[in-house]
């Protein structure tokens, strides 16, 4: 293509060229993709491995994997303490390992019982929930400082669909037997759920359900607080009717219970925003929630609130484990649609604040270990009474403040909570639970500050702002698994968006060098007459066929009647010479479908029906093992296929005859 505005064009020939060589400039013959793979590929080989099948080549795998090195590998792979407990510092880790575990361990009890109650669960099973998983991570998860348990939003996402699968008698009256039967019927309707299947969703889909969850916490905890007995609302707009619902019960509420979450939000805020400005200075953060739990407790027991005033409170915490218990296969069909949103969230969040701080702290994560490691969790500690758990970022970063440094830290959390759980247990028996729904609602600090981070968005993409956007509202005016498929949804929908408006970009010849570079970027680009390079740097596949064809067209001249004249970008009137030798950079195109694959091979039959030699460079093995199944060496020969644009270019030039032998070549 010729004609461009801003770009020189290369002499003719006979011409005096003033184009200039590199310093210390080399040069060679262009490079086909079949000179290359002669030169430079394992010729002797590549025809066995492509004769072999694909289920023979993972049966050696498997028969090596089989053998005693292979196992041990696999052993050390499944198993992490085995590579990183040879190796750990006593004496520099295990004060730092103790301290943190012994303080997240202290934080589980309180928070463990308080996110129980968003599940709609007795507070006992949070305790469970929070010694369970955290075992079991420690043996097999990769994260050195990441901390698992209860997650407020998944505790939150867990409620609701307990609510709604097993609700509570209407008239609230039931027996000690009935409950237990009750509970326990909720636990198992989770035992099934698929912690192993998860994908990757984008940091804003993540923040925004962590944000808008978090609206949906403080909203469910109102009734807690204020001492209102009402039914939990679940369901789209379950936010909106709770509030109204409070609205309506609010000349109901209880004085008493007011009071004790006004005096435990008092205390909880301040001690947050304490350790969150003085992190750097404190040598462990203040332990607020312990001290509002044994504080509220005794005045709680001192006062007899829970039979003068009828404060709700805890009551008797089981000593020791449950039983193992089997789930019955006949619920697996009722919790599958609620288990997926539940298992995206755990590894979403998991992953993301594993890679935080292995980032920070220059190690490395195995993602599939990880998911590993989660979905056992998950998976094993269902069978004890544990609801969905992840890591937290609240926990996690309260683990690294108080000097974590490896997985060890776990340990001496679960003896925290392994003690209140045999022996500690009765001192929480008048807990009263509105002091349970206050750490709740100022665990969420993180979250709701996650908002601040919207300008900075803004300015660095308005894409993801606007995804952020779409999935908050949709988190708070629908349901949080509902809010969080429509993030997923539309953050796909801007991917496919995004391919769909790429630019094809003309390239030219930057003048004393070998770079060619998009026209527009510089007037002093070189041009050659009847030679057009055009780069597509997005995937080929049936959504941007289409795009890929007019494209195409336009710049070659390819009309539905045939050859045309090309288009130019220069001033009207502009005669354009006809195009002689196309260029295509690949390199931009990360795979092609069928669809894609039979544009192109469409595109070298019109191109050759046209008379222009078209030429591919930099396809990668993927999309030329698609094109040549699709037929394109029927329409071309494999000497059209370069290994890069300086070689096919060096070949266009020569096939045009524009210049000497020095010119034809490529510079390296």
């Amino acid at each position: 293509m010729s004609g461009l505005r801003g770009a020189r064009t290369c002499p003719g020939p006979g011409e005096a060229s003033d184009l200039k060589s590199p310093l210390g400039a080399k040069f060679r013959e262009p490079l086909t993709e079949t000179r290359f793979q002669q030169l430079f590929g394992d010729a002797e080989q590549e025809p066995e491995l492509l004769a072999e099948p694909r289920w023979s080549r993972l049966w050696r795998r498997r028969a090596r994997a089989c053998s005693g090195p292979g196992a041990w590998r696999l052993l050390l792979a499944r198993l992490p303490p085995l590579r990183w407990l040879p190796h750990y510092r006593w004496r520099a880790w295990l004060l730092g390992d103790a301290v943190a575990g012994l303080t997240v361990g202290i934080v589980h009890v309180p928070q463990g019982m308080a996110f129980a109650l968003l599940t709609s669960v007795p507070p006992v099973f949070g305790l469970y929930t929070s010694f369970f998983p955290v075992l079991i991570y420690t043996l097999l998860g990769t994260g050195r400082h990441l901390s698992t348990g209860t997650f407020a939003v998944l505790s939150l996402m867990t409620g609701s669909a307990v609510e709604r699968l097993v609700p509570e008698p209407l008239s609230g009256n039931l027996s000690a037997v009935e409950r237990e039967q009750l509970d326990a019927q909720r636990l198992g309707m989770f035992a099934l759920q698929l912690g192993v299947l998860a994908t990757f969703l984008s940091e804003p889909v993540v923040k925004a359900l962590t944000s808008g969850a978090a609206l949906h916490v403080l909203v469910s905890q109102l009734p807690s607080l204020l001492g209102v007995p009402l039914p939990r609302q679940i369901g789209c707009f379950a936010l909106f009717k709770t509030l109204a619902a409070v609205l309506t019960a609010l000349p109901r509420s209880s004085p008493a219970e007011l009071t004790i979450s006004a005096l435990s939000l008092a205390l909880l805020v301040p001690v947050k925003e304490l350790n969150a400005r003085f992190r750097d200075r404190l040598p462990t953060p203040i332990p607020g929630e312990v001290a509002m739990v044994l504080l509220a407790s005794v005045l709680c027991y001192a006062s007899s609130l829970d039979t003068r005033y009828n404060v709700q409170i805890v009551g008797l915490l089981p000593r020791g484990f449950p039983q193992p218990l089997l789930p019955s296969l006949a619920e697996l069909p009722r919790i599958l649609a609620d288990s997926l949103p539940m298992a995206l969230v755990t590894f979403a969040v998991s992953a993301s604040l594993a890679s935080i701080y292995a980032d920070k702290y220059s190690y490395t994560i195995d993602s599939n270990q990880e998911l590993l490691a989660h979905g056992v969790s998950n998976l094993v500690s269902s069978l004890f009474s544990c609801f969905p758990n992840s890591a937290t970022l609240a926990t996690t970063s309260l683990l690294v403040d108080a000097g974590g440094n490896t997985q060890l830290a776990g340990l001496f959390s679960c003896v925290v909570v392994l003690s209140v759980l045999l022996w500690l247990g009765p001192l929480f028996h008048y807990l009263p639970k509105a002091v349970l729904a206050c750490i709740n609602i100022s665990s969420m600090r993180q979250m709701f500050f996650q908002m601040r981070e919207l300008p900075q968005l803004w300015r660095i993409s308005r894409v993801d702002f606007a995804v952020w956007t779409v999935t908050w509202v949709a988190v708070v005016a629908l349901r949080v698994d509902l809010g969080l498929a429509v993030g997923v949804l539309f953050s796909l929908m801007t991917v496919v968006c995004r391919t769909q408006r790429v630019q094809c970009l003309a390239l030219g010849l930057a003048e004393g060098t070998e770079l060619y570079r998009p026209l527009r970027e510089s007037r002093k680009l070189l041009q050659v007459p009847g030679l057009c390079i055009l780069s597509y740097p997005a995937p080929l596949y049936f959504g941007t066929r289409g795009q890929f064809r007019r494209i195409l067209e336009w710049h070659l001249g390819l009309g539905e009647g045939g050859k045309e004249a090309p288009k130019t970008d220069g001033p009207p009137g502009a005669v354009a010479e006809p195009v002689r030798v196309a260029v295509l950079d690949c390199s931009g195109v990360t795979f092609a479908d069928a669809a894609g694959a039979r544009e192109v091979v469409q595109l070298a039959s019109r191109c050759r029906d046209a008379g222009i030699h078209l030429l591919l460079a930099q396809c990668n093995a993927s999309v030329r093992g698609t094109l040549t199944q699709a037929g394109l060496l029927d329409r071309v020969t494999p000497e059209q296929l370069f290994v890069s644009v300086q070689d096919a270019a060096a070949h266009a030039l020569e096939r045009l005859e524009l210049s000497g032998p020095k010119t034809c070549t490529v510079w390296v």
